[in-house]
């Protein structure tokens, strides 16, 4: 493949979450191997875009992270809409139904080009939790879905994420397409694994079970200190340690003092440096991931590239693939179910070990891997385009952005561009 993507997000480092990860693995790969990324993505403080061997492309935004987390972007860009047609940009990806994707449905105008939408994520969850009003949720939630209806073609990174489309009133197709891992298969050498740990009470020869991810009661953290305390409650030793941080981590903590889990748990902020990240899975026995909130749970699939195995949720999205025994842990969504299986792993570390070999050999995708894939199915995706293949749109939504695409085309045109 030699074509330009355009890769849209409303996050983009130096924001960090998932989803921005994923956006910047898609233009890394994109412009290694399969010809030219373009990333277009709200402004943002002290950005440092000169760093990436493609363009970064910023449009206007509103600062709302003291409500919902995020640069609001602000979808309307007559610079863009100019920038974009002069690097010759044959698609456009995007990987968020908010801001990002109704920037996208304009420029699909004055480009001529097709939409693709990657569902990522439980947005309802978000949405809810953002607005705190029942009718206000239902409303975004109506809106997001018809953006993604809008689009020529939508990707989900699971069968789960599919299924939560569906159940938000999705109609269309989707296709699953996983996402990748930027983390090389392979564990660090012993010392480096014990270094990440050193100033803390570690002892090497106790279980230590780890979490990575946002800290948010709905990533299932209460069943997992509850699974501690009845752990504890019947003399075992071990320790949990959790990496990461997020609006909940001050009642979290509270909430562990409260079961007097001080001596066995541990919290470690965030941890952004990569290697050391990879050093903290090397160095646990376990990763805990009792998340049915999550379409995919990279995390899981980073544990196992350090032959890391994880105990996840039976049936939900992070499990997909998972055999329990073989190449993971499967629990019901309780604490007694974890601590059963806590207890149980604490007992045979051999399994553990087997159990993680067969996670790095079957669960671990990189994004070299995923990204090939995508490219493959870019291809059918222009040509399917180019062939009128998909539908025109017709509702007063479209017609209504399409308005807006024509005059931010317009606009584009003029002199004074560059300061719309």
């Amino acid at each position: 493949m030699d074509h330009t993507i355009c890769i849209l997000n409303d996050s983009f480092p130096p924001q960090l979450d998932g989803v921005a990860n994923t956006a910047k693995n898609y233009a890394d790969n994109i412009e290694k191997s399969h010809g030219h990324a373009v990333v277009v993505t709200p402004e943002f403080p002290d950005k440092q875009d000169y760093k990436f061997p493609y363009p970064v492309i910023r449009y206007h935004s509103l600062d709302a992270r003291w409500f919902i987390g995020y640069m609001a972007g602000i979808p309307f860009s007559p610079t863009v809409t100019k920038q974009l047609r002069e690097e010759q940009v044959e698609l456009l990806h995007c990987h968020c139904p908010a801001a990002a994707l109704i920037l996208a449905r304009q420029l699909r105008v004055p480009l001529n080009v097709p939409v693709v939408m990657t569902y990522h994520t439980k947005y309802d969850v978000d949405l809810y939790k953002a607005f705190k009003n029942k009718l206000l949720s239902e409303n975004a939630v109506r809106v997001m879905i018809n953006n993604i209806n809008s689009c020529d073609e939508v990707w989900t990174v699971s069968r789960g994420a599919g299924e939560n489309l569906r159940e938000l009133g999705f109609e269309g197709e989707y296709r699953i397409m996983q996402n990748g891992v930027d983390m090389p298969l392979g564990r660090v050498s012993d010392d480096e694994a014990m270094a990440v740990s050193a100033d803390l009470d570690l002892p090497k020869d106790v279980p230590l079970f780890i979490f990575v991810g946002r800290m948010m009661w709905y990533k299932g953290l209460r069943i997992i200190l509850d699974a501690c305390e009845g752990l504890k409650s019947i003399g075992n030793d071990f320790r949990m340690v959790f990496i990461g941080s997020g609006a909940d981590l001050d009642e979290i903590k509270a909430y562990s003092e409260k079961l007097y889990l001080g001596d066995k748990v541990i919290f470690t902020g965030p941890v952004y440096d990569r290697q050391k990240l990879k050093a903290w899975y090397c160095r646990a026995d376990v990763f805990v991931f009792p998340s049915t909130y999550d379409t995919n749970g990279l995390v899981v699939r980073e544990a196992a590239s350090c032959s890391l195995p994880s105990i996840l949720v039976r049936g939900s999205c992070a499990a997909e693939g998972v055999t329990d025994g073989k190449n993971g842990f499967l629990i019901s969504e309780s604490a007694a179910s974890l601590s059963v299986m806590m207890y149980k792993l604490c007992e045979n570390i051999d399994m553990i070990r087997k159990v993680g070999k067969n996670a790095a050999d079957q669960l671990y995708i990189s994004w070299e891997t995923a990204v090939d894939k995508a490219c493959e199915r870019y291809e059918v995706i222009i040509d399917n385009f180019k062939s009128g293949k998909y539908p025109k749109r017709r509702t007063l939504t479209d017609e209504l952005l399409k308005g807006n695409g024509e005059l931010m085309s317009a606009l584009s045109h003029l002199p004074f561009t560059d300061v719309l």
